[in-house]
């Protein structure tokens, strides 16, 4: 029995990297590199190849034994596959606030499962995420399908280069002027996210701190700040 466990942990593990593998080849043949999704083609090509990374998930049930890196770049991925299934089952459509079910929004509808259980987006969002494996990066690993969302990255995360790619995603999403415009030190107009989720962006001083850490310029910390209206237009091509 005891020689049995290394190699169900290897299986686990390989088959773990195969099905990120086939999520990464999605992303990076329907994904630009400014995060828009070829809708179109992914919708008459590719659904068959996104429900078996779907299937993946269904039957695997993320362990407290794994990483927190494992587990963060697991949820994110899971999060983004079943927000991109949501759109293609509805496609064509210009925006995902128009998805409802028995007048639940898109975030609130449960649908994707995981290991055997069925959660909302806003569960694997809001309870796990940013509850259990709390990191003010994850906002832009997550995507909603829309035009102020930080971009969707075209590559899929792994236990060994989340941390590496949440830091360039959030420092590409800082300095973003069409999200972000921090060409005032005196006044900044940012995006709603840092309103919505100020709690987390605020554990370890304010939010001008935070965005300081990644602006390439520096931005004073009485700087008078505006929120940019939110643009929940679709992120297709």
């Amino acid at each position: 029995m005891k020689k049995l466990i290394p190699i169900v942990v290897l299986f686990i593990t390989i088959n773990t990297q195969a099905q990120t593998t086939t999520f990464n080849t999605l992303l990076q043949k329907y994904v630009d590199a400014k995060g828009n999704v070829n809708y179109k083609d992914f919708f008459k090509n590719d659904i068959k190849t996104l429900d078996s990374y779907l299937d993946y998930l269904k039957k695997t049930n993320p362990s407290a034994s794994w990483s927190e890196n494992k587990q963060k770049a697991f949820w994110i991925n899971a999060y983004n596959a079943y927000t991109m299934k949501l759109i293609l089952t509805h496609y064509p459509i210009k925006s995902i606030m128009k998805i409802k079910k028995k007048g639940k929004s898109a975030w609130k509808i449960p649908f994707a499962e995981v290991g055997g259980k069925t959660y909302t987006l806003d569960h694997i969002e809001h309870k796990i995420l940013r509850k259990k494996l709390f990191d003010p990066r994850i906002h832009v690993g997550v995507n909603c399908a829309s035009g102020s969302c930080p971009k969707l990255h075209n590559k899929a995360f792994t236990e060994k280069n989340i941390d590496s790619e949440l830091e360039s995603l959030m420092k590409q999403f800082i300095n973003d002027a069409k999200r972000n415009k921090l060409n005032k030190k005196s006044t900044v107009h940012i995006s709603e996210i840092f309103n919505w989720f100020k709690a987390d962006f605020t554990k370890n001083g304010s939010v001008i701190d935070y965005i300081n850490k990644y602006s390439d310029n520096e931005i004073n910390n009485n700087a008078k700040i505006h929120y940019l209206p939110y643009d929940w237009n679709l992120n297709g091509k």
